[in-house]
């Protein structure tokens, strides 16, 4: 283990980075149960989906174990499956299966990206201060995920202000999408999970302020036993014989290899009239899955050392190796039979516990992998547990902004939207979108639109197209 993850070079050992694995996991494994439930809604079957979630994201975090040595997890990414259900097949009317075609692309696209400089032109055309704020949108965007999901928020929606999206009878299977009209609130506290929140939120404060070892998973286990003891976890109620492991393998059977076939790639190309419609679709797939990867990779890998966007040490090697693990989690997830696999900003929270090599992205595989035999297991753990840690995390990775020069307005504008949007769009890329336009429109307010790199420009102009794409499609 020492030798070939390089624990002491990285200032870590075997327990950190186990510790750190767990934490991650526990972080994410929501999507182990999300992801399924969402995809089927388009027609897939949900245990087929459970297994190619599983097979995504122990593929492509295994590349970030042994070929990229980064502690950071990979698994289908939320907002992208949103992307897949709601938008690309209920919206655009395409099939499930030729969706799982476009993901299958955008991992092609990925590939051609990463081997040729595109990719590293695309980050060193990047501003020092929008990197910084970048880094510290990424927090503003964790410590909303975990404000959500420790149900701390309401939100109120005026009658008229907001449209239905479904198939089928079961409305309970529906997705709400309101307008500007809706406004959040704090909950009223006599919600037993909300104080479970509270207490989770009071006892992560103190395991990480008091500087406590592991105090991270600590917090997780504790709050889960309270949980229990609260009733938020109601043990009895598990069905600890669900889903057998032969009946998905045997769902698995129904998208597996889907994407490649004739219903698949077969038709998606089939209709030319289609076509435009079919390249906006692919480019806001890429787009998202490209810069959230990116936007995650800097926005936590810089602070700790772990990954560097520009120069030739080892750093710069790390954040290529790591785009690589991505496309290979995407291109086998799509395989398999799920939306894109992306990087998880839920690695910051292994990261935070101490995580720094390659090994805690094993631990994070080897969980998925064990996964798949007991799913009710990791369902125990509730949001209210881990939704504390994305919050700490979030508020750490704030410091960045004391990198921008507030007093300078061309600078403190575009650093403003990049890490506000995050959180407020809840998308790290249409956070980087707003950053990239409103930094280009401040160069050219103020006669420097020399100054703004070439790369900066053909973003911009692909960011304009997908935000007009999703106006007229």
């Amino acid at each position: 283990m020492e030798k070939f993850f390089k624990l002491k070079e990285h200032g870590t050992d075997v327990r950190t980075e186990v510790t750190a694995g767990l934490t991650t996991f526990f972080a994410m494994s929501y999507i182990l149960f999300v992801n399924p439930s969402m995809l089927a809604q388009t027609g897939m079957p949900a245990q087929g989906v459970f297994l190619a979630t599983i097979i995504g994201a122990v593929a492509g975090t295994l590349m970030m174990a042994f070929y990229a040595n980064l502690p950071y997890a990979q698994a289908p990414g939320m907002g992208l499956n949103a992307f897949f259900t709601y938008t690309v097949v209920f919206s655009l009317g395409y099939t499930w299966q030729e969706a799982l075609a476009m993901v299958f692309l955008c991992g092609v696209i990925s590939l051609i990206i990463t081997v040729t400089k595109v990719r590293k032109m695309i980050i060193e055309s990047i501003p020092t201060a929008l990197k910084s704020a970048i880094s510290a949108g990424i927090g503003i965007f964790l410590a909303y995920v975990g404000i959500k999901n420790a149900g701390f928020l309401k939100f109120a929606i005026d009658p008229g202000t907001y449209t239905v999206s479904g198939k089928g009878a079961d409305m309970a299977q529906a997705s709400i999408t309101a307008s500007s009209a809706a406004t959040p609130g704090l909950v009223a506290f006599n919600n037993p999970t909300v104080i479970v929140g509270l207490i989770g939120l009071a006892v992560a404060i103190f395991f990480i302020v008091k500087g406590i070892r592991g105090g991270v998973l600590l917090s997780i286990v504790v709050t889960t036993v309270i949980a229990i003891f609260a009733g938020v976890v109601d043990l009895g109620s598990i069905d600890w014989h669900a889903a057998s492991l032969t009946a998905s393998i045997k769902d698995l059977g129904q998208v597996f290899g889907v994407a490649l076939g004739s219903k698949g790639l077969g038709s998606l190309f089939s209709d030319v009239s289609r076509l435009p419609g079919v390249f906006m679709a692919i480019l806001a797939f890429s787009l998202t899955d490209i810069f959230d990867t990116i936007g995650t990779l800097i926005g936590t890998g810089e602070k700790v050392g772990i990954i560097a966007s520009t120069g030739d040490n080892n750093e710069s090697k790390a954040l290529d190796r790591a785009l690589y693990s991505d496309l290979v989690g995407t291109s086998i997830g799509a395989i398999a039979g799920t939306s894109n696999v992306t990087t998880y900003i839920e690695s910051a929270a292994g990261i935070g516990a101490g995580g720094r090599t390659g090994l805690t992205a094993l631990v994070v595989a080897v969980l998925f992998a064990i996964s798949s035999f007991f799913s009710p297991v990791v369902s125990i753990v509730p949001n209210a547990a881990t939704a504390p840690i994305l919050i700490i995390v979030g508020v750490m990775m704030l410091s960045n902004l004391k990198s921008v020069d507030w007093e300078d307005l061309s600078e403190a504008i575009p650093a403003f939207f990049t890490s506000i949007f995050m959180g407020f769009s809840y998308s790290i890329t249409y956070g980087i979108a707003a950053g990239f336009l409103t930094y280009t429109l401040v160069k050219i307010v103020k006669g420097q639109a020399k100054d703004v790199h070439f790369i900066m420009w053909i973003l911009d102009i692909l960011f304009i197209l997908n935000f007009i794409s999703m106006a007229v499609f």
